[in-house]
């Protein structure tokens, strides 16, 4: 059995559904024991993160990602046990196997054939690896970033493995993500009967105007790396559950993906402005999941390309497209980000699944990568 297949499934078989780690940080601390790692345990409420380190010296190199994976949905829909890695025509079978465990395997995998081949590499290599990415990540990343920034531990290049690639692996790159600011509003009205709407005030009627003005309004033009700010209604729920009541109230869901070009103050801004242009009685809760971030230039982005274009032969596009990635957390701190992994058609679905000939490919380009920028 190839190595990075046995390392997967060892991690696919365990059920580490959010925010449960379900043993795969002791299986990784022993797996890098091997090549001289150092580990530390950060245990935050209910989130298991490791921080594991060979060597002191700069520059750091660090694999980060997540060993939590989203619920399986109903067991007896998958045509394989979800958490049971089962190989299948090509391809391993089972929770996370794209998301993200088998980047998780090609990540280990790597670093081993690489200390073995450089024992006297340059700078230091770490995994960053929380059990908080698929859940509030409340516990996870962001707080062991804030335990390294206050020791003044500085990350300078970071792989994410979340499953970047479209069709090939590696076709695509991350080098960047829109920042995510989600508002939860309750517009205020009077409830009463449908058949005297003079001794009520609807306020989904209330609402209406200025959620059309809203969903049409241009938040930005984007730039060279973003798409223009997107703003979405992902829920509205208003009403008793009886035809002949006016309610009291009406909630919305929204949500903005947006770009560098506005900050996520100047969108708070405008979206009081317009719900008081029209005269709402209202409150409104902001959730601000992150900032967008970018790494345009730079040695990762170099090595990244050309270790890509040595192992596969292909061009590698780079896409800012796409969710947030703990990735958001990182890249504030100054250091160079991208994500790199697997193909992504199976993420989160009934019948997850990666090509296994894929995992042995991103091994190898984890490995050019290190050689570029460590050896």
């Amino acid at each position: 059995m190839s190595l990075v297949i046995d390392v997967a499934k060892n991690l696919i078989n365990r059920r580490s559904v959010t925010p449960e780690d379900a043993g795969c940080q002791e299986y990784m601390k022993a797996w890098l024991d091997e090549s001289g790692f150092s580990h530390e345990d950060m245990v935050f409420e209910d989130t298991t993160n490791l921080w594991s380190r060979r060597g002191t010296d700069g520059p750091l190199f660090c694999f980060a990602g997540h060993t939590d994976v989203v619920p399986s949905g109903p067991e007896d829909a998958w045509q394989t046990p979800p958490f049971v890695a089962t190989e299948k025509d090509g391809y391993l079978h089972g929770r996370g196997a794209a998301d993200m465990k088998g980047s998780l395997a090609a990540m280990m995998v790597a670093t081993r054939r690489f200390v073995a081949d450089y024992p006297n590499h340059k700078g230091s290599i770490a995994y960053l690896i929380t059990s908080d990415e698929e859940g509030p990540f409340i516990n996870g990343t962001t707080r062991v970033i804030d335990t390294l920034e206050a020791r003044n531990e500085k990350i300078t290049w970071c792989i994410v493995g979340e499953p970047s690639s479209t069709t090939e692996v590696g076709d695509v790159v991350k080098n960047g993500r829109r920042g995510s600011l989600t508002g939860d509003l309750t517009v205020k009205g009077i409830q009463g009967h449908v058949a005297y709407p003079h001794l009520a005030r609807n306020p989904v009627h209330d609402a209406a105007p200025a959620l059309a003005e809203l969903s049409q309004s241009h938040w930005d033009n984007g730039n060279d790396f973003f798409p223009p700010t997107s703003f979405q209604i992902s829920n509205i729920n208003a009403g008793t559950g009886a035809g002949n009541v006016i309610p009291g109230s009406c909630k919305v869901c929204f949500n903005f993906r947006f770009s560098t070009e506005v900050t996520d103050q100047q969108l708070i801004e405008r979206v009081t402005t317009i719900l008081d242009k029209h005269n709402l009685d209202y409150d409104i809760d902001w959730t601000f999941n992150g900032q967008p971030f970018l790494t345009d230039s730079g040695a990762l982005v170099e090595a990244t390309q050309a270790a890509i274009s040595s192992v596969t032969g292909r061009e590698t596009e780079l896409s800012t497209a796409g969710g947030t990635s703990d990735g958001r957390f990182i890249a504030p701190t100054g250091a160079q980000v991208v994500e790199l992994g697997p193909v992504n058609a199976t993420i989160h679905k009934i019948d997850e699944c990666v090509s296994m000939k894929d995992l042995e490919t991103l091994t190898e380009i984890y490995y050019a990568m290190m050689v570029r920028l460590l050896a």
